[in-house]
C-alpha cells in the first residue's frame, strides 16, 4: 500500500469572507464547497481548490469569527508548500501580492508570504512529473496559477520518533527530517524543522491537521497498521465528501487518512461547486435553523456566473 501524497491541509481562520476573497480573487483558487464543520455544525467549513476540488490542492478551513491568532509550535504545520510553474511564475506572485499590499519575501527557496490571520505560505518550483490541479482565474494565466501542494513543514522537539513511524508504518521515503510520501498518482512532502521556544497555541492562521490521501478499499487496512503502532486512530468516519481516519503522528501532528473520493460532485454539480451551502444528509434536516444562523458568504465565482 501506498499513500498518494498530502489529500487536504485543514487550518483555521477568522473572517470567512475575507478568506474566500484572499484565496478565490487573489490567490486564484476556487471554492469548491461551502458546508459546515461536521462536529461544529454552528461553524463553516470552507474548501479551496482546483477547478474538481481534487485532493493534492484542497486547502480547508473552518471559520471561527473573531478568533484570537493562533501561534505555531511543537507539534503543529507552520507552512504550506505550493507549487507554481517556474521563475516566471513565482515573479508573477510577487507582483500580484505586493500589489495588493501583501508582503512577500522571494528567497532561494521560493516566494513566501502570509494570509491575513498569518498562514504561512511559499511557493516553490513544481519539479515534479504530477499533472497540474489548477483553477480558472481570468487575472490569472494558466502557466502561472498554483498547480497544487508541494508538501508541508511542521515543527518538533524530537523527530526521531516520528521518522521511526513515518518510515516504518505509513511508508513515507526519506527522513531524519524530510520525507516524500508517494504514490501511483501524486506525490508531497513533509518535513520537520526545529521547533520555537514558546509553545503553540491553535487559533486563526494556525493549521488544524494535514491529511494524506489513500484509496478507499485500502483505508481499513492503513487504519489497522496505525492502530497497531500504538497510535490511538479514530474509527473511520463518513465526511460524505471522503471517509477519514485520524491520529496523531509522535511529534503531536494531527494527521488523517482520507479517501479519494467520492467527491464534492456528489451534491452539487461540477459548474456549481461552491455555490451554496452544501450539507451532509445526517445534517439536511437542520438547513433552516444553519442558513439562519450563518452568515452570508459571496462567492466570486457564482457572483461572475450569474453575471453571464
Amino acid at each position: 500500500m501506498k499513500l498518494e501524497g498530502i489529500h487536504h491541509i485543514t487550518a483555521i481562520c477568522s473572517d470567512g469572507q475575507r478568506t474566500i476573497d484572499f484565496y478565490v480573487s487573489m490567490l486564484g483558487l476556487r471554492l469548491v464547497k461551502k458546508t459546515v464543520n461536521q462536529d461544529e455544525p454552528l461553524v463553516y467549513h470552507l474548501f479551496f481548490g482546483d477547478e474538481e476540488g481534487s485532493p493534492g490542492n484542497d486547502l480547508t478551513f473552518f471559520v471561527y469569527p473573531h478568533a484570537a491568532p493562533g501561534r505555531p509550535g511543537a507539534g503543529m504545520v507552520h507552512l504550506v508548500e505550493w507549487r507554481v510553474g517556474g521563475e516566471a511564475s513565482l515573479t508573477f506572485w510577487q507582483h500580484r501580492l505586493e500589489g495588493e499590499g501583501v508582503s512577500c519575501d522571494l528567497t532561494d527557496e521560493g516566494l513566501a508570504f502570509s494570509d491575513p490571520d498569518g498562514l504561512r505560505h511559499l511557493l516553490v518550483l513544481d519539479r515534479s512529473q504530477d499533472p497540474p490541479l489548477t483553477a480558472y482565474h481570468p487575472e490569472v494565466p494558466a502557466d502561472h496559477a498554483l498547480r497544487g501542494f508541494a508538501g508541508v513543514r511542521a515543527y518538533a522537539q524530537d523527530p526521531k520518533p516520528s521518522a521511526a513511524f513515518l518510515n516504518g508504518v505509513l511508508g513515507f521515503a526519506g527522513g531524519p527530517l524530510e520525507f516524500e510520501v508517494r504514490g501511483e498518482r501524486r506525490g508531497s512532502t513533509y518535513r520537520f524543522d526545529e521547533a520555537p521556544s514558546l509553545p503553540g497555541r491553535y487559533g486563526a492562521g494556525s493549521v488544524h491537521h494535514v491529511a494524506f490521501a489513500c484509496l478507499p478499499e485500502e483505508q481499513a487496512a492503513w487504519r489497522a497498521r496505525v492502530a497497531a503502532a500504538g497510535r490511538g486512530p479514530t474509527p473511520i468516519i463518513d465526511r460524505h465528501y471522503f471517509r477519514s481516519v485520524y491520529f496523531r503522528e509522535p511529534s503531536g501532528v494531527l494527521f488523517e487518512l482520507a479517501t479519494i473520493g467520492p467527491g464534492f460532485a456528489v451534491d452539487e454539480p461540477p459548474e456549481e461547486l461552491g455555490e451554496r451551502l452544501a450539507l451532509p444528509p445526517f445534517l439536511e434536516h437542520r438547513r433552516a435553523e444553519l442558513e439562519a444562523v450563518l452568515p452570508p458568504l459571496v462567492n466570486p465565482r457564482a457572483v461572475a456566473r450569474s453575471a453571464g
